[in-house]
């Protein structure tokens, strides 16, 4: 009996117009270009325009993953969206994302889990489609997130920008997907850390949106340990060595984090997809954007071997293991 695998058809970006530099931002806080590259590594991040909704940016890069994949919105029966911005309090900003597009069944909600949201999205709708219980996935990473920073806080208002990333997902016999598809997923979090980064407001709690706070050089410690731990599993799990990896694309939170984590997985830093300098930390919407940016100018190709990883608030990371 034929196993059911997960097969990437297609990815998809979009990023706003807007672009706010370090010299913008060092007019609005303390802060300087050369102060911000040494830290983060980051030059430039993407600005959502007055009304445009994180929807908006999900459509965006929803249509080019369809187009990529050569898929119809109305063959779509599954549209997952990892999302910490979401248009309203409910309905899920999937549902927007699937009247817009014209997607006429199936299902579509949220998930979040902030920056490694895209992960388990990915392993959410991985999960669904093996079990037989939808065909054609589409998998989004979409955020606003500059809307809730603190632009005083110049710890965190440098760090982020909008963006949002998508990939096409359909459910293939072990013999149609031949070596691609999705391997493996490895997922955790620890609830006692999320006073190290979190949003302080909230519908139940003050009835507000809040802001991001986040204690940086401890996050920066427990990311490292925790993206490794998870990579060691899935690279255990799969029974594949750290040289038989094409491509690494990670979550854009920070270059010096970015190159903690290869130097302590001994990857090659020639196969990090680091897209950190001129997006930010797009929060969910970083990991399908960096794969979109890589595939289109021709580095990842069809049957090359992807890890990718996140860490975001909660703690919540993880990691994951495909073959274009």
């Amino acid at each position: 009996m034929s196993r059911i695998r997960s097969v990437i058809r297609g990815t998809g970006a979009y990023l706003p117009e807007r672009i706010m530099t370090n010299d913008e931002i060092s007019t609005i806080v303390e802060t300087s270009d050369q102060w911000i590259q040494e830290r983060t590594g980051i030059k430039q991040r993407h600005i959502a325009a007055d009304g445009q909704l994180t929807s908006d940016l999900a459509v965006a890069a929803a249509k080019g993953a369809l187009a990529s994949a050569g898929i119809a919105a109305d063959q779509l029966d599954l549209i997952v969206l990892a999302t910490t911005t979401p248009d309203k309090t409910f309905p899920a900003t999937a549902t927007a994302v699937q009247a817009k597009l014209g997607m006429t069944g199936g299902a579509a909600f949220d998930v979040q889990a902030v920056c490694s949201g895209f992960l388990f999205a990915l392993a959410t709708a991985d999960s669904m489609l093996k079990t037989g219980l939808f065909k054609t996935a589409l998998v989004i990473g979409a955020e606003t997130f500059t809307r809730i920073l603190d632009w005083s806080d110049r710890g965190t208002c440098v760090l982020f920008g909008d963006g949002a990333g998508a990939i096409v997902m359909t459910a293939e016999t072990d013999a149609d997907a031949g070596d691609r598809g999705v391997f493996a997923h490895h997922i955790r979090t620890d609830g006692t850390k999320s006073d190290l980064l979190h949003v302080d407001g909230g519908v139940s709690s003050t009835g507000t949106i809040g802001h991001v706070r986040m204690l940086g050089n401890q996050v920066f410690r427990h990311a490292v340990t925790n993206i490794s731990n998870a990579i060691k599993v899935v690279l255990e799990d799969t029974n594949t060595r750290v040289e038989e990896i094409d491509w690494f694309v990670p979550h854009q939170a920070n270059q010096r984090i970015l190159t903690g984590v290869a130097k302590k997985m001994k990857l090659d830093e020639d196969k990090v997809v680091s897209t950190v300098a001129l997006h930010g930390n797009t929060s969910a919407a970083s990991i399908p954007l960096a794969l979109h940016t890589a595939v289109s100018d021709g580095r990842i190709q069809p049957g090359h071997l992807i890890l990718s990883e996140a860490m975001g608030g909660g703690f919540s990371w993880g990691a994951s293991l495909f073959r274009l």
